[in-house]
């Protein structure tokens, strides 16, 4: 038998009963919000076929996701196909399946698999974990939460204007606040694109940019260098990273700077108009900030791209999300845009925790706990505990006649709010003793007193 300390594997964690309240709390608040908007929920499996997956999320993308070992001898058509264990054609063969790498494509999979079922515009959410085959470090884990909420069958902006209104509900509503809500579109990158001279390089300059922030303006370069850009679209490429100013005065500049790109000035038209009305509806206690290097590096994404943050966390982005024209179309089913975002429960958690913003949870504590004196006063003690049961109220026995120490430790221990007490003679008198555990404050009251005061 091994001595080795059990523990999670690396990036993955347990949940105690105090941290699944303060999780509820996120996942009840983000959902109450998603519903508001008449957004209903979905699940789907753990895990996906390969094939699913693959070819959606970019190069790198695609190296982060878990695969899952075919059940038997699963070497068996590696050595009969005399293929290096470790090369892409061996993976398939010893691989079938994955963990989902996000919600996203899995929904595309499930809206093609039953859109004959489905109404569209179809408006789901999902919160489930993902996992992916990151390195673990602060605000990054391989298993995680998303709260998903996608709308497909529709290309009007009217829904990527209820998307800035739903960050601004949930973020306050969790009272995340200054936050900043990122908004940039992938037209006006594929402009950039045009303007420099590298449509033909549209996904490496927009994975180099994702790491903007990560890596710095240099590194970004350097990067690009390496992907054989000119030193001449290198330039550019500078000029576009030091663009600064208002939404206004960037979006003002932008008309000029795509005079000669068609694409460019498609998305210019329509962030404009998502600022002006996501504007004139309101912010509260948060901005909307339109950043140019913004690129969201997943490869389906066509449209409005979204992130959110909060200022002065030490995290990255809590909520990313954008606009995707044919995703369903890797599935057979194309020409059916969808626009979602997603919150990361994960970090949105460790930050109300750092800052203290969780309140004061009561869900996970007994409101009267039941002192065991013996078998004829727990008798008496469980027929009242029963009663308060079933009428909604959190309560509940001791099992065991313990010593009375022992019992008021564990009352103690699990934040008890009330404890009662019917040992011998108040059994025999028909009465109880009651003690508020935060106060001190005790009584007896008959048994009648007591379920007319909380029954």
């Amino acid at each position: 038998m091994s001595n080795q300390k059990p523990s999670a594997p690396q990036g993955m964690r347990d949940f105690g009963p105090d941290e699944m309240v303060r999780r509820n709390y996120i996942f009840n608040t983000i959902r109450k919000v998603y519903e508001k908007y008449g957004y209903v929920q979905i699940e789907t499996p753990a895990m996906e076929k390969l094939e699913t997956l693959t070819g959606k999320y970019g190069e790198e993308g695609d190296r982060l996701i878990f695969k899952v070992l075919n059940s038997g001898d699963y070497l068996k058509d590696l050595k009969e196909a005399n293929i290096d264990y470790d090369s892409k054609k061996g993976t398939k063969l010893i691989s079938e399946k994955a963990l989902k790498y996000d919600l996203t494509v899995p929904f595309a999979r499930f809206v093609v698999q039953y859109h004959n079922d489905l109404k569209f515009p179809f408006k789901r959410y999902q919160i489930q974990p993902v996992w992916r085959a990151d390195r673990p470090q602060k605000g990054r884990y391989r298993e995680f939460y998303q709260c998903d909420a996608d709308v497909v069958g529709s290309d009007s902006l009217i829904n990527e204007i209820e998307f800035v209104q739903i960050y601004n509900e949930v973020l306050n509503g969790l009272k995340l606040t200054p936050y900043i809500v990122k908004i940039n579109h992938r037209k006006i990158l594929s402009g950039f694109a045009d303007v420099i001279g590298s449509q033909d390089k549209l996904i490496s300059f927009t994975i180099a940019l994702d790491k903007l922030d990560k890596i710095g303006k240099e590194k970004v370069l350097e990067e690009l260098r390496n992907k054989e850009f000119s030193e001449d679209q290198l330039q550019k490429v500078s000029s576009i990273l030091d663009i600064t100013g208002s939404t206004k005065e960037k979006l003002s500049f932008l008309k000029t700077y795509f005079a000669n790109s068609e694409v460019g000035l498609k998305g210019v038209e329509e962030i404009e108009k998502v600022f002006s009305i996501s504007e004139e509806l309101g912010i509260q206690n948060g901005s909307l900030e339109l950043d140019l290097t913004l690129a969201r590096g997943l490869d389906y994404y066509t449209g409005c791209i979204f992130e959110a943050t909060i200022p002065g966390a030490g995290m990255g982005s809590i909520s990313g999300g954008g606009r995707y024209d044919d995703l369903t179309g890797i599935f057979g089913m194309s020409g059916l845009s969808g626009v979602g975002i997603s919150f990361g429960a994960d970090r949105i958690y460790d930050i109300l925790l750092a800052q203290n913003l969780f309140p004061e949870f009561n869900e996970n504590k007994t409101e009267f706990l039941f002192l065991n004196f013996g078998e004829a006063e727990a008798m008496a003690s469980l027929r009242i505990v029963h009663a308060m049961r079933t009428a909604g109220i959190r309560a509940a026995l001791y099992p065991d006649p313990a010593k009375i120490k022992k019992q008021m430790g564990y009352a103690n221990d699990t934040g008890a709010v009330n404890v009662c007490t019917i040992g011998g003679d108040e059994l025999a008198n028909g009465t109880l003793g009651i003690k508020n555990m935060s106060t001190g404050e005790q009584e007896t009251l008959s048994v009648e007193e007591f379920k007319k005061r909380y029954l």
